[in-house]
């Protein structure tokens, strides 16, 4: 049987948030200012507070952006679980990345929700399938899997389990397309998806560094901001591979370079001992390098430098200014 076309743009205008730390305060800022009604339901005291502060950077960075905050959903902080989902019409989870936890959380969306609302965990690891072992309904789950900020990255992995039916895939890809986001297939359930299972590659070979004295967390952050980090915020890796491949393309770069997979270069399958001493150390050189801010602050300072580059992303077509582009059309036609 043929897979379903691909998705297309839905529009919803009743969702709940469960979980409101920071990613769930901006999946709930993005929905909101996409002009969706959001039920948020975290037993937190602080849970609103942390929705108004990051709230807050959403809309500024969405002025800065030029995208309209005007017609914005309301929210409200529910008693419940079961209140927040009971007239959902799509479900995001974004509670602690603990089995158990979620298990218990998945078990009152299901009891509460309408039978027909799609479920999105925002798990970073989890894989779909696991979750759905202890579900009674186990075909409407799928793991949307956002990068921070959510208000401003468009990107997010959607992962369905094997109970997942590719139509129901294809659904919730609509629905994000729908509030401005980038929705990625990703097509085997695999652990810690696609985004993750790069970042752990780099994460490892950065605590090296550290560890054996290389390099501190501020050179090694230097090489990133000031290198190879400005290339990937508009071409990914295959394609700046491609570029270095030459006229000769991405056959030449493959032949120059491919023999250097021999070498003893990273550790990717080992990390270094977890110690009292590597932790201190990596604190204390990150203490120096950002210390003088405070979160709030460094969250609006990647915010600034996140719309300076969507802006020239879409004037030249190009990457995620693609995702912004579309985002304001749909918002135009709304």
């Amino acid at each position: 049987m043929a897979e379903p076309a691909e998705y297309e743009p839905i529009s919803i205008d009743r969702a709940a948030v469960v979980g409101c730390g920071v990613i769930g305060a901006a999946w709930a800022s993005r929905m909101l200012l996409s002009g969706v009604d959001v039920a948020i339901s975290d037993p937190s005291p602080d849970a609103e507070a942390i929705l108004t502060e990051v709230m807050a950077n959403a809309v500024a960075a969405w002025d800065d952006l030029g995208l309209s905050t005007a017609n914005r959903g309301s929210y409200v902080m529910a008693e419940s679980i079961g209140d927040a989902v009971a007239n959902a019409q799509f479900v995001q989870e974004s509670v602690p990345e603990r089995p158990e936890v979620k298990e218990a959380v998945l078990a009152e969306i299901e009891e509460a929700a309408p039978t027909d609302t799609i479920i999105g965990s925002s798990t970073s690891g989890i894989r779909a399938t696991v979750m759905q072992e202890t579900m009674t309904n186990p075909e409407r789950l799928v793991v949307g899997h956002p990068y921070n900020p959510v208000y401003l990255l468009p990107v997010v992995e959607v992962v369905g389990g094997e109970k997942t039916p590719i139509e129901v895939v294809r659904r919730a890809q609509g629905i994000y397309a729908g509030i401005g986001m980038k929705p990625v297939h990703v097509r085997v359930d695999i652990d810690a998806f696609i985004g993750d299972r790069l970042l752990e590659a780099l994460w490892r070979e950065a605590l090296w560094l550290v560890n054996d004295g290389v390099a501190t967390t501020q050179e090694i952050d230097d090489i990133m901001t000031h290198g190879f980090g400005l290339r990937w915020a508009q071409m990914g890796l295959f394609e700046t591979y491609r570029v270095a491949g030459g006229t000769g393309g991405f056959k030449h770069f493959m032949d120059q370079f491919g023999p250097t997979l021999e070498w003893p270069y990273s550790k990717l399958m080992d990390t270094p001992e977890y110690t009292d001493e590597l932790v201190d150390t990596i604190v204390e050189q990150s203490d120096a390098q950002s210390g003088m801010h405070d979160v709030r602050e460094l969250e609006r300072i990647r915010d600034r430098n996140v719309v300076g580059f969507l802006k020239v992303l879409e004037t030249n077509k190009w990457g995620a200014g693609n995702a912004i582009a579309e985002h304001r059309r749909l918002s135009a036609n709304d």
